[in-house]
C-alpha cells in the first residue's frame, strides 16, 4: 500500500516535470520521518530510522521511481554535507576542559579500548585474508562507537551523570581525537608509493601545520568577526557566518590535501573555546541533523537486502560477536581503571555497537580502495543491528549486573577518585535557576538567588554582557531562549524555575512550551506590560510580573506618601481600577 501511495505521488510529479533531486529529497524526508516516529515508540535512536528508511527506499523499488540510482552523485554529495557538519558540531562540542577532567578515562581506558579492539578486529580481518590497509581501516571502524546513540540512550533512562556515562564519555573523547588522526593518515597511507614513515610524517605535520592555522585565523580573524556579527544582533547573519565559517575552513582543508572532514572539525576547533560556542550550536544543530538524516539515508540505500539474504547468519553472527566482544574489552579496561561493576557493565553496553564513524571511515576508505561488495553490505547491516541493540543492552545491564553480582563475578571495587566526580559544568547543574536576560531585572534577581545559595545560569544575547560573565565566574551561555537546543544546553530538565527577564512577550510565548515539554513541573516567571499579555501569560501557567501594574503600586505609593495619606491601600486602588 505504501508503495502504491509513494508511485503516485511520484508518477504525478513526472507529469509536473518536477526534478528527480527534488523527488527523491521527498522521499527520503517523508520516509525517515514515518519510520522514525515508529521506532520512537520502540525506544530506538532516530539514526536506525534513517538507516532503515534507506533500507527500505533501496530495495522496494521507489528509488527509480523517483529517477535516481542507489549510487547517484547527488545523494553522495548530500552525504558528504553531513559529514561535513557531523565534524564542524564534534569539533565546536569539542571540549578541552572535559578532556583536562577526564583525561585518565580518555586516554588510557580509550587507547586501551581502541587499541585492544582493533587488534582483535584487524588480526581477524587479516586471517580471513584482507590486504593490510583494508585490515586496519576494519580494525578501526570495528573498535569506534556511536556517541549519539550511548549519550542519548543516557537521557532516555535519565542517568546523564552516572558514573558509567562519565566513563563512555571518556572512552568517546578519544575515539573522536583518534578518528580526526585517522583522517590525516589515510590519504598517506593509501597513496603513499614509498618511504611510509616519511609520508605519514609529513601528514601529520601538514595536518598540525593547518590546525595551528585554523587556531591563529580563529584568534585574529574569526573572533573579532564573530564580535561584530554578534552585535548586530541578526540572527540571520549570525547563522550565515557560521555556515561559511565551516564551509571555508573545509574547503581550505581540502585544497591541502587533507580530507574536507579535518577541515570542518578544524572551524569547529575554532570556536569550540569561545563564548560564542554554544549559540553555534544551537544554530548549526538543525542543519547538521538534516543532512546527518541524508546521509545514513544514503547508507541505508546502499544495503542490498537481496545480497544479504544469502548471508544472514554471517551478519547475525558477526553483530553478535561484536557486540559481545567490545563489551568485553569495555568492561575488562573499566573494572582495571577501578570503575565498579554495574557502571562498567552500562558504558560497555552504550559503546558495544559500531557507529556513525565506523560508515564515514567506511565511505571514506572506499574512495581508495573499494572493499568487496558484499563485504561493504554485511559491514553496514551489522552497524545497524549493533546500534539498534544499544537501547536494550543498556535497560537490561542492571539486571544482568545484578546476576554476575550474585555469582561473585562484579564485586565493587572502590572507584576512581577523580575522573568521575561531577563537576559543576553546566551540563552537570540540577535544581537551578535559568535566567534569560540580563538587564536590570535579570542582574538583580541573579544576585538575589546566589544571596540564597542557589545555582544560576544566565542565558543572554548581548556579546559584551556574556564576555563580563564570563570573566566573573558566573555560568552563562550565549543562546537565544526561544531554541530548543539553548533549552536543553542550559539543563531546563533539571531547574526548578526559568524567569523570562524581558518584557518581550512575544519571545516568552515561543519558549514556554518548549520548557514546558521539557520540564513539566518548572516554574516559569515572565514580564508583561499590557493587561492582555498578562492574561495571555497566565493561560499557558505563567507567573506574571506585570510591569504596567507594578508601576502603578509603586507610583500610589509615592503620591500617597507625599499626601500623607496612609489610609489609602495602594494595592487595593490598582486592583479596583485594573480590573474594571
Amino acid at each position: 500500500m505504501l508503495r502504491v501511495m509513494f508511485a503516485g505521488m511520484f508518477l504525478l510529479g513526472a507529469t509536473e516535470a518536477v526534478s528527480p533531486l527534488f523527488a527523491v529529497l521527498t522521499l527520503v524526508l517523508v520516509m525517515a520521518v514515518l519510520l522514525s516516529l515508529l521506532l520512537l515508540k520502540f525506544r530506538q535512536s532516530l539514526l536506525v530510522g534513517y538507516l532503515l528508511a534507506g533500507v527500505l527506499i533501496g530495495n522496494s523499488g521507489l528509488l527509480g521511481l523517483a529517477g535516481m540510482e542507489r549510487d547517484s552523485p547527488v545523494m553522495t554529495t548530500l552525504a558528504e554535507i553531513g559529514v561535513v557538519l557531523l565534524m564542524f558540531t564534534l569539533g565546536v562540542g569539542f571540549s578541552l576542559a572535559e578532556l583536562r577532567h577526564l583525561w585518565r578515562l580518555a586516554i588510557i581506558g580509550g587507547g586501551l579500548q581502541m587499541g585492544i579492539t582493533a587488534l582483535i578486529a584487524g588480526l581477524l580481518a587479516a586471517l580471513l585474508g584482507f590486504p593490510p590497509a583494508q585490515c586496519a581501516v576494519l580494525g578501526l571502524a570495528v573498535a569506534m562507537s556511536s556517541t549519539a546513540v550511548a549519550m542519548k540512550c543516557f537521557e532516555d533512562i535519565g542517568q546523564p551523570n552516572n558514573p558509567g556515562a562519565r566513563a563512555s564519555l571518556g572512552v568517546a573523547l578519544f575515539q573522536d581525537i583518534l578518528i580526526v588522526l585517522v583522517f590525516v593518515l589515510m590519504p598517506a597511507f593509501y597513496e603513499g608509493n614509498g618511504g611510509m614513515v616519511e609520508q605519514l610524517g609529513t601528514a601529520v605535520l601538514k595536518g598540525l601545520g593547518f590546525l595551528a592555522g585554523a587556531a591563529l585565523l580563529g584568534r585574529f580573524g574569526v573572533t573579532p568577526l564573530m564580535h561584530a556579527v554578534a552585535e548586530t544582533k541578526s540572527r540571520e547573519l549570525f547563522t550565515l557566518t557560521v555556515v561559511s565559517l565551516c564551509a571555508g575552513v573545509a574547503y581550505l582543508g581540502g585544497a591541502m590535501g587533507l580530507s574536507i572532514a579535518l577541515g570542518a572539525f578544524a572551524a569547529g576547533l575554532v570556536v569550540s573555546e569561545s563564548i560564542y560556542n554554544h549559540r553555534i550550536l544551537t544554530d548549526i544543530m538543525p542543519f547538521k541533523d538534516l543532512f546527518l538524516a541524508i546521509f545514513f539515508v544514503s547508507v541505508g540505500l546502499m544495503i542490498d537486502l537481496a545480497v544479504v539474504a544469502d548471508d544472514w547468519w554471517r551478519v547475525l553472527g558477526l553483530s553478535a560477536a561484536i557486540l559481545l566482544v567490545k563489551s568485553l574489552v569495555v568492561v575488562i579496561v573499566l573494572r582495571r581503571m577501578r570503575l565498579p561493576g554495574r557502571p562498567a557493565l552500562l558504558a560497555a553496553a552504550s559503546l558495544a555497537s559500531t557507529g556513525e564513524f565506523s560508515l564515514v571511515l567506511f565511505s571514506k576508505a572506499s574512495g581508495y580502495q573499494a572493499f568487496a561488495p558484499k563485504v561493504e553490505q554485511v559491514l553496514w547491516v551489522c552497524t545497524l543491528v549493533t546500534m539498534a541493540a544499544v537501547p536494550v543492552l543498556m535497560k537490561r545491564s542492571h539486571t544482568i549486573a545484578k546476576r554476575l553480582e550474585e555469582w561473585g563475578w562484579l564485586a565493587a571495587k572502590r572507584p576512581l577518585s577523580g575522573d568521575l566526580t561531577a563537576t559543576r559544568a553546566i551540563k552537570e547543574m540540577s535544581d537551578h535557576a535559568v535566567i534569560c536576560g540580563y538587564g536590570p531585572v535579570g542582574r538583580c534577581l541573579n544576585a538575589a538567588l546566589k544571596q540564597c545559595g542557589v545555582d544560576t545560569l544566565v542565558l543572554e544575547l548581548n556579546s559584551e554582557t556574556v564576555r563580563a560573565l564570563k570573566k566573573e565566574g558566573q555560568r552563562v551561555l550565549f543562546a537565544d531562549a526561544t531554541h530548543p537546543e539553548a533549552l536543553d544546553l542550559a539543563g531546563i530538565g533539571r531547574a526548578r524555575l526559568v524567569a523570562f527577564t524581558f518584557p518581550a512577550v512575544a519571545m516568552t510565548r515561543v519558549a514556554v512550551p518548549l520548557v514546558r515539554e521539557r520540564n513539566s513541573g518548572i516554574v516559569i516567571f515572565g514580564r508583561a506590560k499590557f493587561p492582555n499579555e498578562m492574561r495571555e501569560l497566565r493561560a499557558m501557567d505563567v507567573e506574571v510580573i506585570h510591569d504596567e501594574r507594578e508601576s502603578a503600586v509603586a507610583m500610589v505609593k509615592a503620591a500617597m506618601a507625599s499626601y500623607s495619606r496612609a489610609d489609602i491601600n495602594p494595592e487595593d486602588v490598582v486592583n479596583d481600577v485594573m480590573d474594571e
